[in-house]
């Protein structure tokens, strides 16, 4: 344990040298956009048993005030859980910039709905009526960003009377140099409906170009022993 601390440190320090332009650094956990910025992610991931194609769009409406809505669609290899997720409308509310801090920790509200979607494609990220609200928070240096999500969901639908979940999700995001980054996280979901409980571990590398992001990213489920490797493309205009 103490090894992998100073390993920490040691690779915190040396991404420190790198500063990098944070207003387009958009894999980072607490990015937000400006006012008027448009950011578009596009994503593709394999599992076990199918893929998953996403679109995310956002819009700055303010410097503190992002709207955005996604959707995506699922081709099982082996099943007919096929078909598109409900559409997912919501924001985020940057409740306070890191200058506005002493200690310089930054605070977002999370806020949104999810509606329609495939009727055979029956997890709680597909479902049809899905109302959810978090807190975002941490703090980014020049090198290394280190930030949580704790986020609670409310399902009304696919699950006698309905179900709910809390995520929490803590991340380190390490600048290497101005050009690459990488990233890791731990997320645990804990649920009304224990068939739904999870963690999972998993890691990114990001290549960015200009204000375009290129990122590579697996992922491991620990309950369900699912492996999720997949590619995105952010683009910010």
């Amino acid at each position: 344990m103490r090894k992998f601390l100073f390993g920490i440190i040691g690779i915190a320090a040396c991404a420190g040298a790198h500063a990098a332009d944070l207003t387009v650094d958009t894999s980072d956990p607490l990015f937000i956009q400006a006012r008027s910025g448009v950011l578009t992610k596009t994503a593709l991931d394999y599992f076990d048993n199918g893929l998953r194609l996403g679109e995310n769009i956002s819009y700055g409406l303010t410097d503190r005030l992002v709207i955005g809505g996604n959707v995506h669609y699922q081709q099982e290899f082996h099943g007919d859980h096929d078909g598109f997720s409900s559409i997912d409308l919501g924001g985020l509310y940057r409740l306070g910039f890191a200058s506005e801090s002493t200690q310089r920790i930054i605070y977002d509200v999370l806020f949104g709905l999810k509606f329609g979607g495939s009727h055979r494609v029956r997890t709680p990220d597909y479902a049809d009526s899905t109302y959810y609200v978090g807190l975002r928070f941490g703090r980014q240096y020049d090198g290394v960003t280190f930030a949580a999500t704790v986020k609670s969901s409310w399902i009304f639908d696919d699950v006698p009377w309905g179900m709910a979940f809390i995520d929490f999700n803590p991340e380190i995001y390490f600048r290497v140099n101005d050009k690459w980054r990488i990233g890791g996280n731990f997320a645990v979901r804990k649920a009304t409906n224990k068939h739904y409980n999870d963690e999972s571990i998993g890691m990114k590398v990001v290549r960015e170009y200009g204000r375009t992001q290129y990122i590579g990213h697996v992922d491991y489920a620990f309950e369900s022993e699912d492996v999720i490797a997949g590619l995105s493309v952010n683009i910010l205009f």
